[in-house]
């Protein structure tokens, strides 16, 4: 059973623990799935009332969409999982020669790769959900404003803990062409998209 598939309160005590599984990878994907996950409810508490008719349409690509999102970031806390441990055992082999050291350093240049992949479509995916929930300020219920703004912190959340994720490891790489390229894309995102979060935030504490 993957962590994905845990209890909440086993969830919980997995991150506790000493295990490097779920990390902050697996609990960023999990704040962005809840993120977008209330933006699915709030379009399921405002499908078919009369005084939200107009936006019906809208409300229903809402909720499929929400409804993808949040079930692509959940499948990511065990993507992440699988994803990090080839790193952990890297770190491990042995350097006694200078053939193993350099082997050593090709398998963790390759891990680092494969281990930054899960928090890059974290943060990617985190950051197509909050438009979503920009949509709902005006489309959405007025009684699930509250949630909007739990929403919006989730994915604001998800998106700089998945940015952290990917740091630490573009910062241990040799391939700084890779690594610049992925943090290029990847500050451009939150330069854009944490502002957004906090503008949404603020409009729904204007609205409560």
């Amino acid at each position: 059973m993957g962590y994905s598939q845990l209890q909440v309160d086993k969830f919980v005590d997995a991150s506790w623990s000493k295990d490097p599984v779920p990390g902050g990878g697996g609990c960023a994907a999990l704040y962005g799935a809840i993120g977008a996950a209330l933006a699915g409810m709030v379009g399921n508490l405002t499908t078919g009332k009369k005084k939200y008719a107009e936006f019906e349409d809208d409300i229903q690509v809402i909720i499929k969409k929400t409804d993808d999102l949040s079930k692509r970031l959940v499948a990511m806390i065990d993507q992440d999982a699988e994803n990090f441990l080839p790193l952990s055992k890297a770190y491990g082999l042995p350097t006694s020669t200078p053939e193993e050291k350099a082997a050593k350093a090709v398998q963790l240049e390759e891990c680092l790769k494969l281990a930054c992949s899960v928090p890059i479509d974290i943060v990617r995916t985190c950051c197509e959900a909050v438009s979503i929930h920009e949509e709902l300020l005006t489309k959405g219920s007025s009684l699930a404003m509250s949630d909007v703004g739990v929403g919006i912190q989730g994915l604001r959340a998800g998106m700089i803990c998945g940015w952290l994720n990917v740091l630490i490891n573009i910062n241990s790489m040799k391939d700084k062409e890779y690594a610049d390229s992925v943090r290029t894309e990847m500050t451009a995102l939150l330069e854009e998209y944490v502002p957004k979060c906090d503008e949404i935030y603020a409009a729904v504490v204007e609205k409560l």
